[in-house]
């Protein structure tokens, strides 16, 4: 696990100043505590963190191969390396280290753009080759490791592992990107196909970008995508059995390092699935970490302490609570662009007390995705099925009125909330899944920007995307649909960015098991009804470790990895709160109507209305703009 850089000059092959290099590296030595290099040629520099994991001593970055004319600077891990190593032995290749970076080289030699499709694993590099004169940037197929580029005004090509790393390039003008903004509000994070500054990119996900000199710069090539257009044949029973084993090989696989491993344990199905098959797969006790909260009714350490005695792990857990609010400068600072998944705070917590003992932490981050384990894609599924039994007319012209007269309920369980299923039922399913996965709605955000920012924003509408992955979809449902839309959008731009910046950030790897893409393409061949089943999804996943886990932690509700913001905004953090309505900030932005924030935090604080995750949105914002644009 390490952090990248580097500067391709695409016109002529201008020097490229090593310091310019080490700037870039400056503040990202969190991703690479262990080692740092760069390496130059003309027209083209890369550079490289170390994070030693695997051949600690004999892996040093950026890599050349043995005749110097290809050079690699990678970050993260091939889990099947020592397979492709003997494959390529088989071919004549020759290896001088015992890591899996040289063989990314030999696979590049032999293959070339299609060494990807042979790697399993987490990664984001940059591979120069001096014989075809080009520059091949490469990120996994679920976009586990992040890749941020720019194209700049010298005719260069910039890339680094996080944005902070661009912006130490002089050349990079500090713009804001107001549909980013839009995004943010809409989702709660910027998504993979835009960023906060303007004119920087987001390599996406099973993506490669091919650079070469004298050329314009390529639209980014997809390698890999979620295909749910294929059905397995196979009984319940079969179908559990074999996910069992792609299971056990995907946690066995990541279960390889050259330093201390454990896991965060949670208590939830996929971490408990995950610590199970590693206390099988292992000869000592596993080390797990977990984070409470100082709220009972988020709580989950007694379930996670279940799980810790069933498998003899040596356990530790440490508590959340409001006074840990005051990491919310740290926590805007690794994550650059505005990130407001709450969850970030206790996940930075965990991945600080793994710290503490180990350098690798296994996760469950994934099966929520892979198996529609959310409650959205559950309530997804059984709306499109009362879709197809009522007529549209019936559902815009009867359904959508009596949604917008109904009262407001959001102290209540979705299914009881009547306004937002009656609102979702007068909308196409596509338009429904995104209301339900966004977190400021189209209505809301129109009332908080100011006339000014509509004008910019033109028709731009976050949702759009959305409505167009579930339209392209290979799928063969609606919930294959929203699975794909999940798996493309919201893993990579909130679920993955969050244990990325907040593991990177203590020196920390993590790995997902449950992401193995052997793992996400048998999940997408599977019928809807072994996801989904008696109204709860991952029912196929729970079966296959009735083995393994008890009753009670497989089949209690769902709960999530939720942070008490709401009540701390009603509590320990009241005036936090109200400093919104006057930040300097914000105001200054020219975006925002500050009479309408004033309103949301009164009716939150009143008990009216729950405003805690817009709240905490606006609070991640103010600390990004100030950051990023001095605002």
């Amino acid at each position: 696990m390490c952090g990248i850089a580097g500067i391709y000059h695409l016109e002529t092959a201008k020097p490229v100043d090593p310091a310019r290099l080490r700037a870039m590296l400056s503040p990202m030595q969190h991703r690479g505590p262990d080692g740092s290099g760069e390496w130059t040629a003309p027209g083209v520099g890369l550079a490289h963190l170390r994070l030693s994991i695997i051949d600690i001593a004999g892996s040093p970055q950026p890599m050349a191969s043995d005749d110097e004319l290809i050079t690699l600077t990678y970050n993260g891990e091939i889990y099947n390396f020592r397979e492709l190593r003997a494959e390529l032995e088989d071919r004549g290749h020759r290896f001088r280290t015992s890591g899996d970076t040289e063989v990314i080289i030999a696979a590049w030699r032999q293959w070339g753009p299609e060494c990807l499709s042979r790697f399993n694993g987490m990664f984001a590099f940059a591979l120069h080759d001096h014989a075809r004169g080009c520059l091949f940037l490469a990120r996994d197929r679920l976009g586990v490791k992040p890749l941020h580029h720019v194209r700049l005004s010298d005719g260069s090509v910039a890339f680094a592992s996080e944005l902070k790393g661009l912006l130490r390039h002089p050349l990079l003008r500090q713009e804001a990107n107001l549909t980013a903004i839009e995004d943010f509000l809409a989702f709660g994070y910027v998504p993979d196909d835009n960023c906060i500054v303007a004119g920087v990119e987001k390599l996406p996900a099973g993506h490669f970008l091919l650079l070469e000199r004298g050329k314009p710069v390529p639209a980014p090539t997809c390698w890999w995508r979620p295909d749910f257009s294929r059905r397995i044949r196979a009984s319940e029973g079969e179908a559990a059995e074999h996910l069992t084993w792609l299971m056990r090989q995907a946690v066995t696989d990541r279960m390889v390092a050259d330093v201390p491993l454990g896991a965060f344990l949670s208590g939830g199905v996929d971490s408990s699935a995950v610590v199970a098959l590693m206390a099988e797969a292992s000869s000592k006790a596993v080390k797990t970490c977990t984070i409470g909260f100082d709220q009972a009714a988020l709580d989950e350490t007694a379930y996670a302490q279940q799980i810790a005695e069933r498998f003899a792990t040596d356990h530790r857990t440490r508590t959340v609570s409001a006074s840990d609010f005051a990491l919310v400068d740290k926590i805007a600072d690794m994550f650059d662009e505005p990130f407001a998944d709450a969850s970030a705070l206790p996940t930075y917590r965990v991945c600080e007390l793994a710290r503490e003992e180990v350098t690798v932490a296994l996760s469950g981050d994934g099966a929520d995705e892979a198996f529609a384990g959310y409650r959205r894609l559950v309530f997804q599924h059984q709306e499109e099925r009362l879709r197809g039994l009522i007529p549209g007319f019936l559902r815009r012209g009867v359904l959508g009125p009596l949604a917008h007269v109904w009262p407001q309920m959001d102290w209540a369980p979705r299914p009881l909330r009547a306004r937002a299923t009656l609102a979702s039922l007068s909308k196409s399913g596509a338009e429904g899944y995104a209301e339900a996965v966004g977190v400021t709605g189209l209505q809301q955000r129109s009332r908080l920007f100011n006339d000014a920012a509509h004008h910019a924003l033109g028709d731009h509408v976050a949702e759009t995307r959305y409505w167009q992955a579930m339209h392209d979809a290979p799928a063969r449902e609606p919930l294959d649909r929203a699975q794909y839309a999940d798996l493309k959008i919201w893993l990579p731009g909130d679920i993955l960015t969050k244990t990325d910046r907040m593991s990177m950030a203590v020196g920390l790897e993590a790995r997902e098991p449950l992401l193995d893409y052997r793992l996400v393409e048998f999940a997408a061949s599977l019928p809807a009804s072994m996801r989904v089943k008696r109204g709860t999804g991952k029912a196929i996943m729970k079966q296959a470790m009735e083995r393994y886990l008890p009753h009670d932690i497989l089949y209690r509700p769902k709960m999530g990895f939720v942070t008490p913001v709401s009540q701390w905004f009603r509590g320990p953090l009241v005036e936090q709160a109200r400093a919104l309505a006057t930040s300097s900030t914000l105001a200054r932005s020219g975006w925002f109507d500050m009479a309408e924030i004033e309103r949301v935090v009164a009716a939150h604080q009143s008990g009216r209305r729950d405003h805690g995750r817009l709240i905490w949105q606006f609070f991640m914002l103010e600390k990004s703009l100030a950051k990023l644009f001095g605002i």
